[in-house]
């Protein structure tokens, strides 16, 4: 099989002077990628990097997996159908089925499966719009620090004012309300009932609940089960529906493979994207089949048969029959967490917060700057990982479920290695140089303590 021809010296300048302003992650990561495979990054100059980043969590079973490689290689060669609208083909059947038999059945779930577009704010708009529709209401009820996307009707329920703009007429019949643990120890659905409950609350009597069990983009802010189930309860009582945007934490990032399994929530719809696809773009919405009033053709979407998507989503969700794999999750949550609680312990003073569950942990330092520059120097260190609240002072860790173990350490490690060195940094006002490490999936790393 050939190489890959290397970019070009020039391709940074190509970048600058073609691409939008709008781009961000090429801010971030200024590199220019070459491959990937696994958990490893490389560069066009063959350097590696370890994933803590993971496509901000369409990659949650690493870089080309080799089942779903191995599939799509055998479907392109073969002439498999790759864009199909909605019409019938056997790659869709495929992974439906695969779905149904792996992920629905076992859990007793009952739902329709619309295919709403590539990305997940397509499905987001799609179950907004439906839960109008059933319900004939116009209102919808979001929570502090939500993210749910930027398109229009997605971004309406987002919360972060940087996205919004008043030109876009954004928060239009949407409320929000605080989230758990908004306002401390306070049980928020208080108010949420009273709001639902009083005809002179301002609030009109809304089609949907939409929220994140876990908040991603937010700040990694995890609802409590009670809270969770509260919500449901309320939403039953009030004849609303209520949505969960499945499409970060869900494919088994919390742990579980729908993030509200813990709650025992059954939501009426479930938005899905991100790693449904195996690295491909594909984006679902699961509908409870009372909810399903679609007439034919009533919302559509020229990419929403991605065959290709099909096949390998149809490969990735055969890990979930693998009970090594599903364990696996829960082994590296537990490093993951006894590793970063070691480090907030070893900061106490600076009274920092770790929040979580399963593969994606939050660490709160308190200050945006403060973040950026840990992930400047993890970057330069070999490491690559984001941020994410409202002024980006959490740093977010992401790993794919499948990282291998010694690869976990070792970007702990490096992890702690990089914040030590800010810190130590910006008390001493001197620059540390730390040489970006070669070949880092080769070896473990053996001075990595867990405590």
């Amino acid at each position: 099989m050939s190489q890959p021809t290397p970019v070009s010296g020039s391709a940074t300048d190509t970048i600058e002077r073609m691409e939008s302003e709008v781009r961000g992650y090429s801010r971030l990561f200024p590199h220019v990628f070459q491959s990937a495979s696994g958990s490893t990054l490389t560069t066009a100059n063959g350097q590696q990097l370890i994933d803590f980043f993971c496509g901000a969590g369409s990659l949650n079973y690493g870089h080309n997996p080799a089942a779903a490689k191995q599939a799509l290689l055998e479907y392109i060669s073969q002439d498999g159908i790759q864009h199909s609208l909605d019409m019938m083909t056997e790659a869709k059947t495929r992974f439906l089925e695969t779905f149904e038999r792996t992920i629905l059945q076992p859990r007793s779930m009952n739902y329709k499966i619309q295919f709403t577009g590539p990305t997940g704010t397509n499905a987001v708009e799609a179950a907004l719009k439906l839960a109008k529709q059933h319900r004939k209401r116009s209102h919808i009820v979001t929570f502090t620090n939500a993210y749910h996307g930027h398109s229009l009707g997605s971004l309406a329920v987002t919360g972060n004012q940087y996205y919004h703009s008043e030109h876009y007429g954004s928060h239009n019949n949407v409320s929000f309300l605080p989230y758990d643990g908004y306002l401390d120890d306070f049980d928020t659905t208080i108010l949420l009932e009273k709001m639902l409950s009083d005809t002179s609350s301002g609030m009109p009597l809304p089609a949907a609940i939409v929220l994140e069990t876990i908040q991603g983009e937010g700040g990694i802010h995890v609802a409590s089960d009670a809270w969770l189930q509260r919500v449901q309860s309320l939403c039953r009582q009030h004849d609303v529906l209520l949505i969960v945007d499945d499409i970060q934490v869900g494919n088994g990032r919390s742990g579980d493979f729908f993030s509200f399994e813990k709650a025992g929530l059954n939501p009426d719809m479930v938005c899905l994207s991100k790693s449904i696809g195996g690295g491909l773009p594909l984006s679902l919405l699961l509908i409870r089949p009372e909810c399903d009033v679609w007439q034919p053709g009533q919302h559509t979407g020229t990419f929403r048969g991605n065959n290709l998507a099909f096949v390998a989503a149809n490969a990735v969700l055969n890990h979930w029959n693998d009970a090594s794999f599903v364990n696996g999750i829960w082994d590296r949550s537990k490093t993951l967490r006894e590793s970063l609680s070691s480090i907030v312990q070893e900061h106490s003073h600076e009274n920092w917060e770790l929040r979580g569950r399963g593969m994606i942990w939050g660490l709160d330092v308190r200050d945006g700057r403060r973040a950026r520059k840990v992930i400047d120097r993890a970057f330069q260190n070999g490491l690559m990982l984001e941020s994410s609240g409202s002024d980006d002072e959490v740093l977010k860790f992401m790993p794919a479920l499948n990282i291998p173990d010694h690869q976990l350490h070792q970007g702990l490690q490096l992890f702690r290695e990089s914040l030590n060195a800010v810190m130590c940094k910006s008390k001493n006002s001197t620059s540390l140089n730390v040489p970006w490490p070669q070949n880092l999936t080769t070896s473990p790393v053996s001075s990595m303590v867990i405590s």
